[in-house]
């Protein structure tokens, strides 16, 4: 690891047994809440992507405040990807697995013009069930995703693994071993 992403690394705080018993949660808002912090993270992130990104596709909640900033360091827009229920107007939706349960996420259907290049973000890559979710909801929209960005991935979770074989390609920032 460079040094700045274990400056980073060692910003993010972990809370064990939540959500519930045995998951050590890794939380972020320990790292946003340092303003260098932060501005590093986004620029680590933005030197990982390569080509013009139209879209950063950002997940609810903490890959907002990740996403949010990234999509301005690229000239990009921000597509926000919600939880379902969450959005006003007609909206796609698509069912995924979590570590820890199950959920749906949406996107407005005009929110992706067929053929735009979007990145996904979110602050942490486990399962992988809610980024491939993202993709596929991109893609029923006729978006293109050129990768996938994180600030953690949790390795032993196979999220990493699923995206690289759904031929995204995956970047975070650091790791966490365990779940």
């Amino acid at each position: 690891m460079t040094s700045v992403q274990v400056e980073l690394r060692a910003l993010v705080r972990t809370i064990p047994d939540f959500p519930k018993p045995g998951i050590q949660f890794r939380d972020i808002t320990t790292l946003l809440l340092d303003g260098g912090g932060f501005a590093r993270t986004v620029e680590a992130l933005a030197d990982t992507v390569e080509g013009p990104i139209d879209l950063v596709a950002a997940i609810e909640a903490r890959g907002f405040a990740i996403g949010g900033a990234l999509a301005v360091k690229l000239g990009a827009g921000l597509l926000l990807i919600r939880k379902d229920g969450k959005l006003p107007g007609a909206t796609i939706a698509e069912d995924y697995a979590l570590e820890y349960g199950t959920d749906r996420l949406a996107m407005h259907v005009d929110a992706c013009a067929p053929g735009a290049r979007v990145l996904i973000v979110d602050d942490l890559l486990a399962t992988g069930g809610t980024a491939l979710a993202a993709a596929r909801l991109i893609k029923r929209a006729g978006g293109e995703i050129v990768g996938a960005r994180f600030v953690i991935d949790l390795p032993n979770l196979g999220g990493s693994k699923a995206l690289s074989e759904a031929a995204i390609d995956v970047a975070s920032l650091f790791a966490f071993e365990g779940h």
